[in-house]
Parts: C-alpha cells; structure tokens; sequence
C-alpha cells in the first residue's frame, strides 16, 4: 500500500523507516517546505496514496485531515492539541465517507495503561479519603501543556465516576520520550501507577498498525476503538 506522511518531524521520520515492516511503499512527504499553506493536499498530489499518516502540529492537523478527507484519503492521526475542533473534522469525514483513526497516544502499552487507570478509579471513586493527581513530562519542544494524553487519561478516570479534582502538571525537558503518572493518595497510603516511554518506536508501530488496519474503511475512529483487532 502506499502511504503519505504529513508532518516529516522525528515522528514522521521515524514512520518513514518503519513503514515497510507494515506493508506500506511511502510515496509522499509533506513538510512545512511544501505543504506550508495546504498546497500538497490535493487530489492530483495525493493520487495513488492509500493512507495518509499525520503527525504534524495542533495549528494545522485539523486542516490537514479535513483537506485529507475532500481528496477521498483515510488517514491516521496522532497530533495532539486539536481536539476542540474534533466535531468539525468528524463531519468532515463522515461527510467525505473516508475513514480516521485518531488518538493522542498510538502507544498499546499506553492503551493498556489507561485501562489500569480506568479500573484503579472505578475502584477508587467513591472512597472520598482519596484524592488524585496526574503528571507528564516530555522532550523540550513538545508545545502542548498537559499533554494530549495525560488530558485523556483525567477524561476516562471522570467517566469511570470519579468526580473529585484531579491536580494535572507538565514538565519539559531535554528529549525524554514521554513518561504519564496518576497517583492516588490518602492519609493511609499512596498508589502510583506509571507509564515510561523508552523511544518513540511504540508510537510509530502502534500508528502504523492503524493504518494498516483503516485502509478501505469508513468511518471514524479513535485508537482504543479498534485496539483489539490489532491485538
């Protein structure tokens, strides 16, 4: 299959050496050299490609999956910090009858993670002595502050009734890969559940699987929707 890239930073490069282990020729890499104002997402420029990976930055990736879907691509997409025009990119696809995966996190080791985070507040909601935090730190060029998904992980705790605050922070430094914590604490004891990134690689494999799997679908997805038909 073929497979364009959108957003050629250390994610996409990453994609572009791993891409064959999943099926996949890459035939399109667009930057902000030549894609700065949308250029490279036409019809004519995307011809032949099968998918479309996006991991470029939240001041464009809805644009870019939007302009994806009016030129009839599917794609994967693992920017964060666009969520809040979620909706409009979700009718844009359903309107285009293309098909997305997104998430914030492509990682299944982050996907089994948030299942244990799921659980521990499930567990936990309705014992008050116990109050929550979460806390992420990633490389020092990462833009968006809490990440994409340790925001997610506070989303599914509150889904699984826990209603009390739950304090959030970020750090930035160096190149760290990315590291998500959740603790609960109370006057008794301290429960800390961590997730540690050890390179980008989980990420990359955990996109390209969605890609592989979308091709020739409709729809729209989010990652933790399909996990288990890559598992």
């Amino acid at each position: 299959m073929n497979l364009a890239i959108v957003g050629y930073g250390k994610m996409g490069r990453l994609i572009d050496r791993l891409a064959p282990e999943y099926g996949f020729d890459v035939k399109l890499h667009l930057n902000r050299e030549n894609n700065a104002e949308f250029q490279g997402l036409t019809k004519q420029s995307l011809s032949g490609i099968d998918v479309a990976v996006e991991f470029s930055n939240g001041e464009v990736a809805a644009e870019n999956v939007m302009r994806l879907a009016q030129a009839g691509i599917n794609a994967v997409v693992g920017t964060t910090g666009w969520l809040e025009q979620l909706p409009c990119v979700r009718k844009a696809v359903e309107r285009a009858g293309t098909g997305v995966v997104w998430a914030p996190n492509f990682s299944v080791g982050v996907f089994v993670f948030t299942q244990i985070v799921t659980q521990a507040a499930e567990l936990l909601a309705n014992e008050a002595d116990y109050g929550s935090w979460g806390w992420e730190i990633h490389h020092a060029a990462k833009k968006d502050a809490p990440s994409g998904t340790l925001l997610a992980l506070a989303a599914r705790m509150k889904e699984s009734g826990y209603a009390r605050p739950i304090d959030l922070s970020s750090s930035r430094a160096g190149s760290h890969p990315g590291t998500h914590e959740i603790g609960f604490d109370s006057s008794a004891d301290t429960i800390t559940l961590r997730h540690s990134a050890r390179s980008r690689d989980g990420f990359a494999r955990g996109a390209l699987r969605a890609a592989r799997w979308i091709a020739g679908k409709k729809g729209f997805f989010e990652f933790r929707e399909i996990i288990g038909g890559l598992l």
